[in-house]
């Protein structure tokens, strides 16, 4: 039985990760998703915020991101996001710092992880 128990577990923890995974095709500028780190961040979004969760599997890493919508932002707008994901097209790195929600490695730095982009065209 305990085997049984383990295979439902990964089966629901596998289908939690893949329902988290697919962000909101209708998103406007500013709407956020969250989906599993194992999965790439589609073209437009960025990511925001990084944590663990039993819902994308056992780890020790931060497995599990926030992402942000930026595709519909106006000229001259900033947004802070981790240095997770390049900045989509039209926007450049203004600044640079470290942010804790930005951890995306089970290495502890205090090196810069995050950004500061802004909408230039």
């Amino acid at each position: 039985m305990p085997r049984v128990r383990s295979a439902s577990l990964a089966l629901v923890g596998a289908a939690a990760c893949i329902a988290l995974s697919a962000p909101p095709s209708q998103a406007a500028a500013g709407d956020t998703a969250s989906m599993c780190g194992s999965q790439l961040t589609p073209s437009g979004w960025v990511d925001i915020q990084w944590w663990n969760s039993w819902s994308c599997g056992t780890t020790f890493s931060p497995n599990m991101k926030k992402i942000e919508q930026l595709t519909g932002f106006p000229v001259g707008t900033t947004v802070n996001v981790c240095a997770s994901t390049y900045p989509p097209s039209g926007w450049v790195q203004v600044n640079s710092y470290y942010s804790g929600g930005c951890q995306y490695s089970a290495v502890p730095s205090s090196q810069p992880n995050s950004w500061t982009i802004k909408r230039v065209s």
